[in-house]
């Protein structure tokens, strides 16, 4: 938390420290479009992995932590109307990026589980985020046909904006599927784990 975020909840991809003495050599965005930009799937990793951390240990910082990356995410001026991310939310071309339906699918699986910690006023919001990302994911924008997309559930996903551009991946599927299963244990008044 000290060294991969900036001072809005924006994620670097990658830290680069002194094996030695542990300092901070240099701070990457390897897959976003710059070093000073934040890739998408990042930001989502790290709302997803702060929920998980929050989990298993009960440290309230880890929460905090994961709901402001959805502060930033959720109050970025680049996020589209459908809440599907660009792949990355300072990229030059905004509109004309591709968009990245795999952090879209693992924000919403880490917003379900965030909905059953948080605070009643904040939970409802997440979950209405949640809800609204799965709806765009199963329209006919992002959701394949059967037979189609190679097999994949998920179309728009984007690795990094000079490889994986558009195309399915299989961590999308994943998210998305869990996303689902959450989503229907939260209508059924059942725990997620």
């Amino acid at each position: 938390m000290r060294n991969h975020f900036r001072d809005d909840f924006s994620t670097y991809h990658v830290i680069d420290y002194d094996p030695a003495t542990g300092e901070v050599l240099n701070r990457h965005t390897h897959q976003g479009y710059g070093h000073e930009t934040t890739w998408s799937r990042g930001e989502a990793w790290a709302i997803y992995g702060y929920t998980m951390c929050y989990r298993e240990t009960g440290l309230e910082e880890f929460l905090q932590q994961a709901e402001n990356v959805a502060g930033y995410i959720f109050n970025h001026p680049n996020l589209p109307d459908d809440l599907i991310p660009y792949w990355d939310y300072d990229a030059p071309g905004i509109p004309d990026e591709p968009r990245d339906a795999s952090a879209a699918a693992i924000t919403a699986s880490a917003l379900y589980e965030m909905s059953r910690y948080a605070p009643a006023d904040r939970a409802g919001q997440y979950r209405e985020w949640a809800d609204r990302i799965v709806a765009s994911l199963s329209s006919p924008d992002y959701r394949a046909e059967v037979g189609t997309n190679r097999g994949f559930l998920l179309k728009h996903s984007t690795g990094a904006g000079n490889f994986e551009v558009d195309e399915p991946l299989v961590y999308a599927d994943y998210y998305f599927l869990e996303a689902l299963l959450r989503k229907s244990k939260i209508e059924q008044g059942k725990t997620l784990f």
